[in-house]
């Protein structure tokens, strides 16, 4: 089975602007096997502690840019690299999180401590995308000790993987797309979600799926909510020097770059497409 997803972005406001996107990440579940660019030249620029590569697109204003990625089903697992943890704002833990977090897992210990901390963190949120997230302004994930905070998948999950790391657990963070059932292979904007490897077994956490659909029980799995996700990328805090970047919290969707390594959100179209091996190579050979 083939999943393409194809992603444009419109360039009325390139404006001397580069566009920045993932190439896509191999999972236990796929792995990307073709990455193109239409509408404009890029070339490929590295992130210097995870490996990773990403395009840097130069398009032309008013020349859409259209991103494809396709991927084949099974993949040899989550890099190496996604399990390290490389201090920044987005990842280190104050020190009274880290307190808490070891109480929560050691009361259990191996994978019911990674549970019961998955639980713990569920239980501080409500879901949402607030205007100021709880951590903006520190330079660390500070701790929720008292009452719920309003936030998105990205919040939930930097909470849960600082956590997790505090509580000397391997954990992962993963940017992709996902596409829910009822939207018939089309979404709005990225998603995230987080990996846990304990003793070689690997497991894979959603609590913002969990939250929407109102599961106040948090178990590991992709889809609690119906759909299907593609990976693009992982790790928080990505330098990637060539292209003038320090410290970029994710990368999912592409993002503007300006001349000083600043970036901005797209807005972008985002679709996939899901075809047996034999038409999709009839496809392509149209």
């Amino acid at each position: 089975m083939h999943t393409t997803v194809t992603v444009t972005v419109a360039t009325e406001d390139a404006a001397g602007r580069l566009l920045l996107a993932p190439v896509g990440i191999a999972t236990p579940h796929q792995t990307p096997v073709r990455f193109t660019v239409e509408g404009a030249p890029f070339s490929l620029v590295g992130e210097a502690g995870t490996g990773q590569m990403a395009a840097l697109i130069a398009p032309r204003a008013g020349t859409p840019v259209t991103l494809t990625y396709d991927y084949v089903a099974g993949g040899p697992g989550y890099a190496e690299a996604l399990f390290g943890h490389r201090p920044n704002r987005y990842t280190i833990a104050a020190d009274s999180l880290v307190d808490g977090a070891r109480r929560i897992a050691t009361a259990d210990g191996g994978e019911a401590g990674i549970a019961a901390v998955a639980q713990d963190v569920a239980a501080k949120f409500t879901y949402g995308h607030p205007e100021r997230r709880f951590y903006d302004g520190h330079d660390h994930i500070p701790d929720l000790a008292c009452g719920v905070a309003e936030g998105s998948c990205v919040d939930i999950n930097a909470y849960l993987i600082a956590c997790l790391r505090a509580a000397g657990f391997e954990a992962g963070y993963v940017t992709g797309y996902f596409f829910p059932a009822e939207k018939h292979g089309r979404c709005d904007d990225m998603h995230c979600w987080v990996v846990t490897r304990h003793a070689g077994v690997v497991r894979e956490w959603d609590i913002a799926h969990h939250l929407k659909l109102g599961e106040p029980v948090i178990r590991p799995g992709l889809n609690p909510k119906p759909g299907e996700r593609v990976a693009l990328a992982h790790s928080m805090g990505l330098d990637f020097p060539d292209a003038g970047i320090r410290a970029l919290k994710l990368l999912a969707e592409p993002v503007w770059l300006d001349s000083r390594g600043r970036t901005a959100k797209t807005l972008p179209l985002i679709q996939r497409d899901r075809l047996a091996g034999k038409a999709t190579d009839e496809r392509r050979r149209a």
